[in-house]
């Protein structure tokens, strides 16, 4: 049983963080594009960030500002042009965009962090940002965490949110976030983006140490295509407004807050996962018996990234071979004759050997966990065992369908 429990609020859930998210005119859909998340307080940031040689200007703006100054008032993130591949002008228009917050917040511009989401190649529309920055300003509210939400999203079908509540020192904390993304998703860091808000009192370095821990065991064990995307970041915030104690080390209480801060992360990486661009189900895979996490770890994305694991999930085949195929060729080696591989209830292969199973009944509970009857919300379970080792890992992904062609075919058409 875990620590914490679910609440309402999302990123502004924790004490002392407003947010707000407007339609500024930067998607030619008219729907909410500008989005705006402000700590009262300095507050200690920590990011993850894409590790593509192409990036987005936000993206060597916030690595920037993270190595000179560790603390951050305020996040902007726009949606619908990534402004990435957009050379010297791209720069300088993040450059702008965070002075022209700073002044209409108050707050030096080296107080904001900046995220971008859109079309690569294309920069951001900065007269309607200009305009749009007093309008969002105006909004933001303790209660704007789901109009935020909404406000990063593109391809995705649906916002993406959460908010934990544990105790610390009898005292309550809180983590929320959001995040958005459905394709371009890979990560060789975080996803798509993703923030998370924290009223806790925790030293830089210790933050930054829970969020790169937290990445590494849950959006960095999604993948929906195998595209990492130019601007992928994953940027969190404590404030200390819960007027706890500071932890400035490893123990008991840093123990908690990190488990409640992985649990908001994963929760986000499987939204992600499940609202994959023509998905119509969420594959989980859970990987045991391996040497250490990380080759666990390695397995188990391996097989939820696989075009073929994917594409049976899809066809609703229960074709075992392409996950024995996938977890081979990880990287981890280990003995085949060792190997299990269950589906569900249904045990495929136990000890490297074929075992007859009903076919029918697996390619049914394919289909009823698509549709979201089988099992809670509208998960396949993968379970591969590949020894005796202590490691474990788990990786999520979706199917791959018809649709997804079909939406990238005409993304920018």
């Amino acid at each position: 049983m875990s620590d914490w429990q679910e609440i309402p609020g999302g990123v502004t859930a924790p004490k002392g963080f407003r947010a707000a998210g407007i339609a500024a005119g930067l998607k030619p859909s008219g729907l909410p594009d500008l989005a705006l998340i402000v700590s009262d307080t300095e507050a200690i940031a920590a990011g993850v960030f894409t590790t593509s040689y192409v990036r987005a200007a936000c993206v060597d703006y916030c690595r920037q500002r993270l190595q000179s100054k560790h603390s951050t008032r305020a996040i902007l993130c726009n949606a619908g042009q990534a402004n990435a591949a957009t050379g010297a002008q791209g720069w300088i228009d993040a450059l702008e965009c965070a002075m022209t917050l700073g002044q209409a917040l108050s707050i030096p511009s080296e107080s904001i962090l900046l995220a971008s989401t859109g079309v690569i190649g294309q920069r951001i529309r900065m007269d309607a940002l200009r305009a749009g920055i007093p309008n969002l300003v105006a909004e933001i509210s303790e209660t704007g965490g789901d109009s935020a939400a909404k406000a990063i999203v593109t391809t995705d079908l649906v916002t993406k949110s959460i908010a934990l509540e544990t105790t610390i020192d009898n005292r309550p904390v809180r983590i929320g976030g959001m995040a958005k993304g459905s394709g371009m998703i890979h990560p060789n860091m975080a996803t798509m983006l993703a923030f998370v808000t924290c009223d806790a009192a925790v030293s830089t370095s210790l933050w930054q140490q829970m969020l790169s821990r937290a990445a590494d065991r849950s959006f960095n064990q999604i993948t929906v295509d195998g595209d990492t995307s130019t601007n992928d970041c994953l940027i969190a915030l404590a404030n200390g407004e819960s007027r706890t104690p500071a932890i400035t080390e490893m123990g008991a209480e840093a123990e908690k807050l990190e488990a409640m801060l992985t649990a908001v992360c994963q929760h986000l990486a499987k939204a992600i996962a499940r609202d994959g661009e023509g998905a119509t189900c969420l594959i989980e895979v859970q990987v045991s018996g391996a040497p250490d996490e990380a080759a666990a770890g390695a397995i188990a994305k391996t097989i939820a990234g696989s075009s073929l694991v994917k594409s049976a999930v899809f066809g609703r085949d229960p074709n075992w071979g392409r996950i024995a195929g996938a977890a081979g060729r990880a990287g981890v080696p280990f003995d085949q004759e060792s190997l299990r591989i269950q589906l569900g209830d249904f045990l495929l292969m136990d000890n490297g050997q074929p075992l007859p199973f009903d076919r029918a009944a697996a390619s049914a509970y394919l289909k009823q966990a698509a549709a979201g009857a089988y099992l809670k919300e509208d998960t396949v379970l993968i379970s591969v065992s590949i020894g005796n080792g202590s490691g474990s890992g788990k990786a999520w992904g979706c199917d791959l369908s018809y649709d997804y062609v079909k939406i990238n075919a005409e993304y920018t058409t």
